[in-house]
């Protein structure tokens, strides 16, 4: 799932896009811990018997697609992210070019259509796709094998020349803002609907998905204390000793106030989108609780492998190992599954006492 992921998402290329918000923070991570990066080091591990956490919501796997499935009203023509207008006058061959557009077209009751997938797009509906992605790029030989009607791509899809060689061939592709916040939600769910010529199911959507979110805030628990928790988002990537600490721009900052908690990188100064991970930026953070992707915390080989990233142990959080963890291809899609994914993060971080103490 946008790193989901400055990891900000860039201003519209003018040829076409860049990669997926989560795709392009995290690769722009990657390129950070070049040089930023923290090697692994021993350090005691403190604090009571290590807790694991608890996978986020078990059906988060599979999108829930509306019950009627809609009827396009085509041709129609949308304006697209980079400055085009695109007119799409078929949807029977859709190819979205990352995992949260692929959700929104799942969901929107298009599975049918789909025939093909970025590999970002990990729910169980999608995973029989062919992949049209070549590590974190767009091929446009494979995209252009699969004869698509449209394609859909947003402004973090790359490389450029991926995209206009799909344009060249004639084939409409229409790029979308990606998501950074929970506000995002409705405008991506309404823009890609208008593409594939369904307003109404959009708006069906858009609806269901915000009861949802405000379903899941109304059932964050206060606390006797009135003091928010603290959580610390860390993208981590062991293998390439990847050890990032987010900030403002992380793009979680918006998933955790909704959980009724406080971003403690944001709170703690950081203005950009993710620092390297240093024990004085940890100690200035103070966090309670961590979030981290799935993938990032089997990296470093669980709880116990990150309270050994220095600094990490001797947070409240480390010394509690109070860890929140949130399957990769849907943390930060900021789509119709962002509910689960909040309900997860609320599950997990008040799970202690059901106060978050």
């Amino acid at each position: 799932m946008r790193i989901s992921q400055a990891l900000a998402p860039k201003a519209p290329d003018p040829k076409g896009a860049v990669r997926s918000p989560v795709r392009a923070r995290a690769n722009a991570a990657l390129a950070v811990a070049a040089v930023l990066a923290l090697a692994l080091t021993g350090c005691g591990s403190g604090g009571d018997a290590a807790r694991k956490p608890v996978a986020a919501a078990a059906d988060a796997d599979r999108v829930e697609p509306l019950a009627a499935p809609p009827s396009p009203e085509l041709p129609v023509t949308v304006d697209s992210a980079d400055g085009r207008k695109v007119t799409i006058g078929s949807t029977d061959r859709i190819v979205p070019l990352t995992g949260s557009l692929s959700e929104i077209v799942f969901t929107l009751g298009f599975e049918e259509q789909v025939v093909a997938r970025d590999i970002t797009a990990t729910f169980e509906q999608a995973a029989g796709l062919p992949v049209v992605t070549r590590a974190h790029d767009v091929s446009a030989e494979s995209v252009l094998s699969l004869r698509p009607t449209v394609v859909l791509a947003d402004t973090t899809t790359g490389p450029n020349e991926a995209i206009d060689q799909i344009r060249d061939a004639g084939v409409p592709l229409v790029v979308v803002e990606p998501a950074t916040a929970l506000d995002d939600v409705g405008r991506r769910i309404d823009t890609v609907a208008q593409a594939l010529g369904v307003p109404s199911a959009g708006a069906q959507l858009k609806a269901r998905t915000a009861s949802r979110i405000a379903a899941v805030q109304r059932s964050v628990p206060g606390r006797t204390d009135g003091k928010k928790p603290r959580v610390a988002f860390l993208y981590l990537r062991g293998s390439a000793s990847v050890y990032l600490l987010g900030g403002a721009e992380s793009g979680a900052s918006s998933l955790l106030e909704a959980a009724g908690a406080v971003d403690a990188g944001k709170a703690s100064g950081l203005h950009k989108d993710f620092t390297a991970i240093t024990s004085e930026a940890l100690a200035k953070a103070a966090p309670d609780a961590i979030l981290v992707m799935s993938k990032g915390l089997a990296s470093v080989d669980g709880v116990e492998g990150l309270v050994r990233i220095p600094g990490i142990a001797q947070t409240p959080a480390g010394l509690d190992r109070r860890v929140v963890s949130v399957d990769d291809g849907v943390l930060l899609n900021y789509g119709p599954r962002t509910d689960r994914v909040l309900a997860g993060i609320v599950e997990q971080l008040y799970a202690k006492d059901g106060t978050g103490r």
